[in-house]
Order: C-alpha cells, then structure tokens, then sequence
C-alpha cells in the first residue's frame, strides 16, 4: 500500500516542524538556545478531538518551543460558529495565563481573509488566529489591543501541502516563535487594530413593556446565559415573565441553582455576572426547548398568566463581568 499523496522526499519523523519554510532566522533562534520570552499557551479551536488536528498542533508547538505548557480550553466550539467561539475566548480572557493565546474557528481557511496576531496588555499577552471577529470579543475584554500585524513572513511558517490546516501551518509555529522570543513586528506588517474585523455580540432591545434577549450560551448542564445584565431586571422582583415561542413560564430569582425548586425555572447570575435561566439538577434547554441564539422576552411588569407575545424591541449595552 502506499501513502498518497506521497510525502516530500526525505520525510522524517517530525521534518516538516523543524525544517524552514523560509530563511533560517526563526530556527536558528532555537538551536541556538535563545532567551524565551513566554511559557504558556492557551489553545482554542472548533477541531473537536476525533481527528488528529488538535495532537498535531500539540506536537507543532512541543517541537519548536519545547519549553511551552499548552492549555486546552476548548476544542468543541461548535464547527464554523465564530460567534460562539468568541464569546467562549471572552468568556476565558480574564482568567488566562499570560502568553499566547491560540484560537482557530476558521471557516474562510484558504481564502484572502487575514492571518493576525494582536498584542494586549503592552506585551503581556498576544492573541493568535483568523481576521473574522474570533479574536475581537476578548481582545476588548482586556482593554483593547495595543499592537496587530498581518502573518505574511513565511519564514515562521511551516511547509503547506495544502492551504487548509493554518492551524498547524501558520497559526502553531507562529504562537511557538513567539514563546521563543520572536518580535511581534518580525511576523509581518504591523496594522492598525481598528481595521480588524469586530465580533459580533447581541444587545438587548426595550420596547413598549418587554426587553428582548437572546442566548447567548448553551453550557454543558443546559443552563442558558442571556445577554442581559443583572442591573437591567433589578427592579422586576423576584418573579419575571419569560415569553418564547409563543410560550411563557415564570421566571424565579434565585441565587444558587439549588435553591431552584422543583418544577421553577431559576434566573440565576451566573460565574461571568449575566443572567443565566436553570433548573435545579437538569437541563433548561432541554425544559423550555430553547438553544443558543434564541429570543427570550422579558414582561418588563409584573408576572401574569397570559401568553401574549407583545412587540418585539431595542437598546442597551451588555458587559461581561470583570475578575474580582
């Protein structure tokens, strides 16, 4: 049997990670033992772990900067969903190790869509991935970017057989060159930050009695965060009328998910300060049928039995919680 497509010529074991794609600068710097400028890694992809995409990735990094700890915090961002995997990289920003932080959900793989790294922090940290809004969401959440350059310099990239893997080919050696202490500015024309391409999170919108949400999240329990802040509710009590296809249930003020009762629907402020709607020991997707991106309207009155669905409506700002 042979292998198609056959392999380069002179293929050894782990050759493609250690072999120049261009000048020999960037490899040169680890032979050489250079100074290390970060150890850690914070890894994030749509991948999923049947295949072999995220291992070779590991292995990518492990061969270039031996001395990196790569952190895992997600690689089940549901396929293609940049969105969903913006807020997850938001969701975590705050609470990452300094480094790099990888994240590839990149469905214009191949395109003209850019390859970036953007700087926070003034160096602390610096964010690896596609041009389409992944990055955006976090990049706020910790204040905004300092610096961005567009990955044109191949010399840190690996050898491509095809251009559908940037995650191994591009994005990987480049998070690995910079843990050795590559300058951001080595990797390709610096750009500035604002003619990145944003992220794009849904705000609530008030109309004539109801404030309209969406999911914004479906955790692994079920539990449903809404993209509404804690303050927009406050003066709405304990009991709140929640309408949703057509439907509507109370929702309950609570401050645990075990204080939920049987058979309630908890509103609950969950770990990242939104809302979150729960129930006590099981699923809320699955209890009210609802999913991420769905519309929930909150009754901006007192909770009554009626299910109306009243006007839909606009406006007010979303924050996630900062670290305590």
């Amino acid at each position: 049997m042979q292998w198609w497509p056959p392999p380069p010529a002179a293929a050894n074991w782990g050759e493609a990670a250690t072999s120049p794609k261009g000048d020999r600068r960037a490899w040169r710097r680890i032979l050489d033992g250079a100074v290390t400028r970060f150890d850690t890694i914070s890894f994030l992809s749509d991948y999923g772990t049947t295949d072999e995409f995220v291992g070779v990735v590991h292995s990518v990094i492990r061969q270039l900067a031996p001395h990196v700890s790569v952190i895992d915090v997600s690689h089940h961002v549901p396929e293609h969903d940049v969105r969903s995997g913006g807020l997850t990289l938001a969701r975590s920003a705050q609470y990452l190790a300094p480094g790099v932080v990888l994240a590839v959900v990149d469905p214009g793989v191949g395109t003209q869509r850019r390859a970036i790294a953007v700087e926070v922090g003034d160096g602390a940290s610096i964010l690896v991935g596609p041009d389409n809004g992944l990055l955006a969401p976090a990049v706020s959440m910790v204040g905004g970017a300092t610096r961005a350059v567009v990955l044109s310099e191949e010399e840190f990239h690996l050898p491509a057989p095809g251009p559908t893997f940037a995650g191994r080919d591009v994005f990987a050696p480049v998070a690995a060159h910079l843990c050795n202490g590559v300058d951001l500015l080595e990797l390709g024309p610096e750009v500035d930050p604002v003619t990145l391409t944003p992220g794009m999170i849904p705000i609530t919108r008030e109309e004539e009695g109801h404030l309209i949400a969406e999911v914004l999240w479906t955790d692994h329990f079920g539990n449903l965060q809404l993209n509404v802040d804690p303050a927009e509710i406050e003066s709405l009590g304990e009991r709140i009328e929640l309408r949703f296809d057509g439907r509507a249930r109370t929702g309950i003020r609570r401050t645990a998910y075990d204080e939920i009762g049987v058979g309630e629907v908890g509103l609950v402020v969950d770990s990242y300060g939104l809302m979150s709607l729960a129930v006590n020991r099981g699923s809320a997707a699955e209890e009210l049928g609802i999913a991420t991106g769905d519309e929930v309207k909150i009754v901006l009155g007192e909770a009554g039995d009626d299910i109306d669905p009243g006007p839909t409506g606009a406006v007010t700002s979303v924050t996630l919680g900062a670290k305590p």
